[in-house]
């Protein structure tokens, strides 16, 4: 080969090695090994093209030395560059440093503020102020996600916002703090907070909004937190008007409340004293959900710690494995169910059982079960650590699986109340024109009928509607759903009453929290312990010690030979 030869097979090459390069950044493809493809956009978020007339645009917002000192920013842009590939146009994507364009103040009326991270320069520590925020626009809407730092949510973000902006609408949710004891800003601000992350709207609505106003149609959803003990007939009447119209509804109560009043945990059972034909448990029974008075206990379960006191009266802090704390396995939730078919697993607080029975027009399906080694407490309340020999006494006889979460789809009937009638306070005359709930009563809108039954049955129910049911308030509390579990759960369930099924899908797609709890029984786990930590310490490092010494007398004898 002649020098001359060499110089253009070297320019050739550079000149196809650089038009690779400059290619790669439009047709580039990525290998995605993990487990349910955590770095591939799904195909809810691959068909956004088809429903956006207009084109979006997505700024990132990164400071620089954040992108210098960790990975994950670099995972982020490959996230947002792979809408940019299957928009066809549609979406545009930039990357900016506040500090480099001089936007900072304008980044916080937008609601992206910094965050501080410590970091090392030559030996020093030092706090540095850093951006992370994303900022979608589409015609004349905004929509913010103020700081993100991995791709756990990211899609579902990006993908339910743009959805929402483009079709214009509101995904609103109602929330219905019912328990006597809590509320929506002491006892709720976690759930508050995950819900509009998650690009929802909250408007929390009182018991005397219930009784002298309607819920409003245009709610995606209303989640009611307790209120068996609260909630009179009239606002029963107003919630199930709601679910008649179409609406969705996640029902979050139970028929105890843990207490520490006497210096000792102890669970007060709640009394319907609030509404005369039953409340809200009876709304729920004729829809065909019965929410028992009674506790679920399970082996596999949560450890606590209490203190308590010794022989000698000096304090001691214990760690029992406490079987009111009920941990709802993989394997405990519905594989068929949207909500639960890749589910992670939840955390139960003095849960109730839930039974079904059927009711016309209703489908049925149990979301959340215990073990087979379950079993219930009913009678003798008695949940105290201290008086742990109590929790088995009905063991024996209540032992199998318990369902604790079921999800029911289709027409409801109207509620009825016992004898039939229509209190006077329901009558339209008394409640500020407004019927009580029939199967005369439209849907949604129209004219209603000039007098309304004075008997409800459940013979033509409403419109299309699914419901949710939890036995258990408590995991819903600020207390426990720091639970990345329960965090999973709420919002899936949350997303398919919002009818947005393929964002359920994009959901559990997300980093679970997988916890080595599929062993329940302890004595069979301390036995896989045993057996992991022999095969770590003694099996392998033996094996690789008998193999080097078999490789070492034959290479021995060969070299003899």
């Amino acid at each position: 080969m002649t020098k001359k030869q060499e110089i253009i097979i070297t320019i050739l090459s550079s000149a196809a090695i650089l038009l690779t390069l400059l290619l790669s950044s439009r047709l580039w493809f990525r290998l995605d090994l993990t487990e349910g493809k955590l770095y591939t956009i799904s195909q809810a978020s691959r068909s956004l093209a088809r429903d956006i007339p207009d084109q979006i645009k997505i700024s990132y917002f990164l400071s620089e030395k954040l992108q210098q000192l960790y990975p994950e920013p670099g995972e982020i842009i490959d996230l947002i560059r792979e809408y940019v590939t299957y928009s066809r146009g549609k979406i545009r994507f930039t990357v900016r440093d506040p500090a480099k364009d001089g936007v900072e103040d304008e980044m916080q009326r937008l609601g992206i503020y910094p965050r501080q991270i410590q970091s090392i320069d030559h030996n020093e520590a030092t706090i540095t102020s850093v951006y992370s925020g994303i900022l979608i626009e589409y015609v004349d809407k905004i929509d913010v996600i103020p700081f993100v730092f991995s791709l756990e949510t990211l899609e579902y973000d990006l993908t339910s916002r743009i959805r929402t902006m483009v079709s214009g609408k509101i995904r609103e949710i109602g929330i219905i703090a019912a328990d006597s004891a809590k509320t929506l800003d002491r006892n709720y601000r976690n759930l508050s907070g995950i819900l509009k992350n998650s690009g929802y709207r909250l408007r929390e609505i009182y018991q005397n909004e219930l009784i002298n106003s309607e819920i409003p149609d245009g709610l995606s959803e209303i989640i009611v937190i307790g209120g068996v003990d609260t909630l009179n007939d009239e606002a029963v009447y107003s919630i199930d008007r709601y679910i008649q119209n179409g609406g969705k509804a996640f029902f979050i109560l139970e028929n105890f409340t843990p207490s520490t009043e006497s210096g000792s945990l102890e669970l007060r059972p709640l009394e319907q004293t609030a509404a005369e034909n039953g409340g809200l448990l009876a709304l729920l029974s004729s829809y065909g959900v019965e929410v028992r008075r009674a506790l679920v206990l399970d082996k596999s379960c949560l450890t606590i710690t209490y203190q308590s006191a010794s022989a000698g009266g000096s304090p001691v802090i214990r760690l029992i494995r406490y079987p009111f704390w009920v941990s709802v396995t993989r394997g405990g939730g519905n594989p068929v169910h949207p909500i639960t078919s890749t589910f992670a697993g939840l955390d139960l607080f003095w849960p109730n059982p839930l039974d079904l029975h059927d009711v016309e027009g209703i489908e049925a399906v149990p979301l959340l079960f215990s073990t087979k080694d379950a079993w219930l407490m009913t009678r003798d309340f008695t949940i105290n650590p201290e008086r742990a020999f109590q929790f088995n006494l009905e063991e024996g006889a209540t032992r199998g699986e318990k369902i604790l979460g079921v999800a029911l789809s289709g027409r409801f009937p109207p509620y009825s109340l016992k004898g039939g009638e229509i209190p006077p306070s329901l009558q339209p005359s008394q409640a500020a024109g407004r019927p009580a709930p029939s199967s005369a009563t439209p849907p949604s809108g129209g004219e209603s009928p000039a007098t309304p039954p004075a008997v409800l049955t459940a013979e033509k129910p409403g419109a299309e509607s699914r419901i949710v049911v939890i036995g258990n308030n408590e995991f819903v509390n600020d207390e426990y759903l720091d639970s990345e579990r329960n965090l999973s759960f709420f919002l899936s369930a949350a997303d398919w009453l919002a009818n947005d099924d393929d964002i359920i899908s994009i959901r559990s797609r997300a980093y679970g929290v997988n916890r080595l709890d599929k062993i329940i029984d302890a004595d069979k786990k301390y036995a896989a312990m045993t057996f992991s930590r022999v095969l770590n310490t003694v099996v392998i490092p033996a094996a690789v010690l008998i193999f080097a010494v078999i490789f070492a007398l034959k290479r021995r004898k060969k070299t003899r030979q």
